[in-house]
């Protein structure tokens, strides 16, 4: 199971990245200021609308590229991606960090830095990470 330091490390590995507490003061993760990740406990509102679904373990709140992201990573596993009315109509999932394997946790915040990172630090990270044929 990934730990929040393993999402702090993945998140600070991505270019222009920063840890500042969201506002009610847990840890987020943010490029340019815009946040990609975040710890998002369940509120009362979540809870009601959850009701026996409510999942126990902790959650991270990732931003994705598009609503129809966000309705391809529910459908492909809701054990791991779940959502709450809070988030109807916004580009954005809570993981699971319980039954989220290491690599796809990295796939999903790189991702989540993609869609919110400026275009032209996206498409300078992408070509750094593309392998160079020697």
């Amino acid at each position: 199971m990934p730990s929040w330091e393993d999402v702090r490390r993945i998140a600070l590995a991505l270019p222009e990245t920063t840890e500042r507490p969201s506002y009610d003061g847990l840890p987020a993760w943010r490029v340019r200021d815009k946040p990609f990740v975040w710890e998002r406990p369940l509120r009362r509102a979540d809870l009601d609308a959850l009701g026996d679904a409510t999942p126990d373990g902790p959650l991270l709140g990732v931003r994705v590229a598009d609503l129809g992201v966000k309705e391809a990573l529910l459908a492909d596993d809701p054990s791991v991606y779940l959502t709450t009315p809070h988030f109807d109509g916004y580009p954005a999932v809570l993981v699971r960090l319980d039954r989220i394997s290491l690599s796809e946790l990295t796939e999903v915040v790189t991702e989540a830095w993609y869609a919110r990172a400026p275009k032209r630090l996206a498409a300078a990270h992408r070509a750094d990470q593309e392998p160079t044929n020697a």
